[in-house]
């Protein structure tokens, strides 16, 4: 799994660098599992691919309650770490989801990665052997 260098260096100057690079989000993901904090990465991107898939109401639902059941109800297999407000908002309204019923804990997701696990990323040697 080679990036040009160009790529590698330019993960370096942002999050969105990195995340907007398939390759990047791979070597980024590998990290996070090794963190075990993968799930992060997983809801942002679930979140993503959901707000592309704004077609039918059938297909809305059961998106959202697959993103809702792996990662937002207390207990998911893969709960990702946000406030009890944020979980409490989706939580009541997972039974009519609409294009921002992830946005609020998506954007706090974000941020814990920016903040947290992004400039520890940067460190590692996962991403340093790469430079």
């Amino acid at each position: 799994m080679l990036a040009p260098v160009d790529d590698v260096v330019a993960w370096g100057d942002s999050l969105d660098n990195l995340l907007e690079c398939k390759t990047g989000r791979l070597v980024f993901e590998d990290f996070l599992r090794t963190e075990y904090s993968e799930e992060n990465l997983l809801f942002w991107l679930a979140c993503e691919e959901y707000k592309k898939i704004m077609t039918s109401e059938p297909e809305i639902i059961t998106a959202a309650n697959r993103i809702y059941t792996e990662f937002v109800q207390v207990d998911a297999p893969s709960q990702i770490n946000i406030d009890c407000m944020t979980r409490e908002d989706i939580s009541e309204n997972i039974s009519q989801p609409g294009p921002k019923t992830f946005d609020r804990a998506q954007r706090l997701i974000y941020g814990l990665m920016e903040k947290d696990c992004y400039p520890r990323f940067l460190k590692s040697d996962i991403y340093q052997a790469l430079l």
